[in-house]
Order: C-alpha cells, then structure tokens, then sequence
C-alpha cells in the first residue's frame, strides 16, 4: 500500500507523477470494464465515455447554483426535464430539477410531501409515509433526516407491494405513499397502476421511486415488457424520480426528480430572505450545483437517441434473461423472482448450498459480489456490455456450487458466517452496531486496509457469536428464521 498522504506538500508534485499515483491507487479497485461487476457503474462504451468527460469538463467549473449567471446550464437542465418527462408521458405541466443522485431526489421528495402536509394538513403531528418494503433505504434515510415514521407492507412470493396492505395502512397521518419501478433488490415493478387508484380515491400524494431503472423501462416496454403503466399515465401519480448516471448513461452524479404540477414541487424549494448576505434561494437540497454532471447528461440524452438507448436496452435485456435462464439449470440454485428488467437475483433452492459461501468462491474468482439478505441472494444488475461474460460466469458459478456442496466447512470460512448470521440476527441493533465498527474503521484518522476486519474481529456480539459459537448460533438462528417464515404464511 502506498504511503498515505497527510499534509499539503510543500512544493507540488510533477503533474505527470500526481497522475500515476492516481492510477496506482486505482489498481485494486472494482474491475467494472471486464463486466465482472454487476452494479455501480452503468457503461455505455469507450466512445460514449470519452464523449461525456469533454461534455463534463465542457462545463467543468460552472455553477448552476446561480441559474442567471449560467442560463446555458439552465437551458439544459430544463430540456433534460422536458424529455425525461416526455418519456415517462407527462404532460406540458410536469416540471422538475435535477439532482446529483438517487438518494437526493428522494430527500427532495420526502421534504416536499412534509412541507406540504404541514401546510394542508397542520394537524399532523407525526407524519407518515406508506411503502413496499423493498422500498429503497435512501426513504429511511429520509425519513430518519425529517422525522418521518416509514410504514412498510409485505410483498408477494415475487416481491411486489401487496396492494390491499399498503390500502389499510394509509391514514390521516398519511402524507405520501412510495413504491417502485421497479425495486432494485429483485428488479419488479411494483404494481404502481393499483397504487395509483388507491392514492387518487384518498387524495394522498403518490411517488414512485424509478431511480435504479427508471431509464430502461421505457425501452423494455417497447420490446415487450409486461409490467403495466409505472409513469404519469397512472392518475394518481403525483411524482416521479429516475437516476440519469444509470440506464441514462450520463456521468455521476446525475437524477431527475420530476412533479405532475408545479403545485407540489413548490414546496421543495427552500427560501432565506433575512441572511446578512443577501436572499438566499435553493431549489434541491444541494447549494453549489456543479455544471459538469448537467452538461453530460444533456449531452448523453441526445447524442445516444431513442435508437441508441433501445439497441442498449435490448441487448441488456436478452442478456438478463440468458443469465437468469443458465441459473435455473444449475442444481441447487434458483432465482428470487422473475424480473420485470435487467436485474437478476439467484439463491439457494430448497436443500441448496450455503449461498453467502458461494458468493465468498465467485468473489475469489474475481467477480464483485452483491449480497443480499431476505431472503439471502446475489444480486446481479445486467449491462449491455456484460454479454460477452455471461457464459463465464455461469461456468464458474456452477462449479463453486460444487465446491460448496462438497466442503461442509464452506459456510464457516470467509465472509459467509458474519453474512449469514447477520442476515438472520433477530435484533437488528446488534447488526447495526457492526456495520457502524465498518464505517468507523473506513473513516477513521487510520487508513485500514481490510474495513470488513472491524465487523468480524471486533468486540461486537455478533462478532463474538461467529468466533465463538459459530454452528451452534446459526443452527438457533435458522429455527428462528423457520419459524418467522411459517407465522408470516399464516397471516
């Protein structure tokens, strides 16, 4: 590991060394051009990056903070609103902003929904939010900032919002009700048209979350996709929230976050007029907006065209499917659902091997594994590019099912106890203290090699579980994941 920088140098470093060190601090980073990582970075082709890092840097130092001084980032950001919103059927009243993510779209979102049931509903005293939970965390997140209780529903066997729930649960607290499209740890679509009649019948403001795939459903339903209307063709959908830096291609970090009317995205605006320097306004949550990530995605929008993101889409898409296909031919694997887009989760099948000691035999094989947990699974989101590896893939995850199944220690090596105890720890606290010994060791004033070390060597108690107790625990922890399992069936 190279030396760690700790001070400003006195004289600057030759810029042609400072660009080396850059790339030598790269070299164990996730190899996302060889297809072996299946999320993070969406990659629309040499070409089409080199073109967006001049359109970025085109824009490198400008603010769209102050939108009268750059009224050409205005001008952009206002025609990525019209076409995103023309794609997902909007009419001329939809309006909107973008955002540097996912996450900052929902913030926006969530604060707009509070703002407005404060000022219609004053009466509420604990607002609440409606939703799947599949729902992505970045609303817990959210909803945690702005003191907002999360409501969360069960799915079905294919993990779409169950609808009749989701009904009951709304209230006079309500103040929003959120689903997907589609939910990103299985890749379906909620069913947002359902949804959206409940939330027009009892005027309560509906936003569906497209942020992870929002920028390929339109694509796949042009080729076939059997998901049913998830945009402003669905009455009660009030807003609306697609990542750009994913299926749109364009650089990080860049979201749409889009309105019905300008009646609701008003009261996400944030507004100071008694600051010392002057009238302070703020359409998103964050103030110095950088030009870069705007222009690229402008840029990205026309230059690939319908054609191009259709052509991208469909070779995705047949790739998703030629994955999910090779997985359910494997012996002892299965996948979680059947997705509505380029997403695909495998897990064990009943009597299948330890799937977090899989993942541990990919991930030596170099590939980057996303684990999941209820159920416990791997998550693979499809890019066009990964068409060449699927076959590869397959092979070698054939065969450390295999060596899996042949080594009874498997599940008690590597990663897979802290993974799997973690993913069944009834009291979530215990989880959380770990993840928390995670990122205290990432940040922290020592640079770690291993941050994972901090949660299975630490001194928490599901550490000291996994060191001490290890089949003992897990075996405790599955009858209590049995049962759990057989008291949700009977409800």
């Amino acid at each position: 590991m190279l030396a760690m920088v700790d001070r400003i140098p006195r004289q600057g470093m030759d810029k042609q060394l400072v660009l080396e060190q850059m790339k030598a601090y790269g070299e164990g980073d996730a190899d996302w051009r060889s297809g072996r990582t299946w999320s993070l970075v969406y990659d629309a082709g040499d070409e089409h990056i080199a073109f967006l890092k001049q359109a970025h840097n085109t824009y490198f130092s400008e603010n769209a903070l102050n939108p009268m001084a750059f009224k050409s980032l205005r001008r952009m950001e206002s025609e990525v609103v019209r076409m995103s919103a023309t794609l997902f059927n909007g009419d001329e009243n939809v309006v909107g902003t973008m955002t540097s993510g996912g996450t900052e779209s929902i913030l926006c979102a969530v604060y707009a929904y509070r703002e407005r049931a404060r000022k219609k509903k004053p009466w509420i005293r604990r607002p609440e939010i409606v939703a799947p939970k599949t729902l992505h965390v970045a609303f817990d997140k959210a909803a945690h900032y702005f003191g907002i209780r999360m409501r969360y529903t069960g799915v079905d066997d294919q993990g779409r919002a169950d609808v009749k729930e989701m009904e009951n649960l709304i209230g006079r607290n309500t103040i929003l009700v959120a689903a997907s499209a589609p939910q990103y740890p299985h890749g379906v679509v909620d069913p947002i048209a359902e949804i959206g009649a409940i939330c027009a019948k009892k005027k309560v403001p509906f936003h569906v979350d497209a942020c992870f795939g929002g920028f390929i459903l339109p694509w796949i339903e042009r080729l076939g996709g059997t998901f049913g209307p998830f945009d402003f063709r669905v009455p009660g959908v009030t807003s609306l929230s697609a990542d750009l830096h994913k299926y749109g291609y364009a650089a990080k970090g860049a979201s749409v976050l889009l309105y019905r009317s300008m009646d609701d995205m008003k009261n996400q605006f944030f507004v100071a007029t008694d600051w010392p320097g002057g009238i302070y306004a703020s359409p998103t949550v964050a103030g110095t907006r950088p030009g870069g990530p705007i222009a690229a995605a402008w840029a990205a929008l026309v230059s690939l065209g319908e054609e191009g993101y259709l052509q991208r889409a469909k070779e995705a898409w047949d790739a998703a499917k030629h994955l999910a296909s090779g997985i359910k031919e494997i012996d002892g694997l299965a996948i979680v659902a059947e997705p509505d887009c380029t997403v695909v989760a495998w897990m064990a099948a009943e009597g299948g091997p330890d799937v977090y000691a899989v993942a541990d035999a990919m991930e030596a094989r170099g590939w980057n594994i996303d684990r999941q947990q209820d159920p416990p699974s791997v998550h693979c989101t499809v890019n066009w590019k990964q068409a060449p590896v699927i076959d590869t893939y397959l092979s070698d995850l054939r065969t450390c099912v295999a060596e899996v199944r042949s080594n009874p220690k498997a599940s008690s090596e590597g990663q897979a106890p802290m993974y799997g105890m973690m993913a069944k720890m009834p009291v979530r606290g215990l989880v959380k203290n770990g993840v928390v010994k995670v990122l205290e060791s990432i940040y922290g004033a020592k640079q770690v090699d291993d941050p994972t070390a901090a949660a299975s060597g630490g001194d928490g108690f599901v550490d000291k579980l996994v060191a001490k107790y290890g089949d003992q625990a897990m075996a405790i922890l599955d009858k209590a994941d049995n049962v759990r399992k057989r008291l949700r069936r009977k409800k």
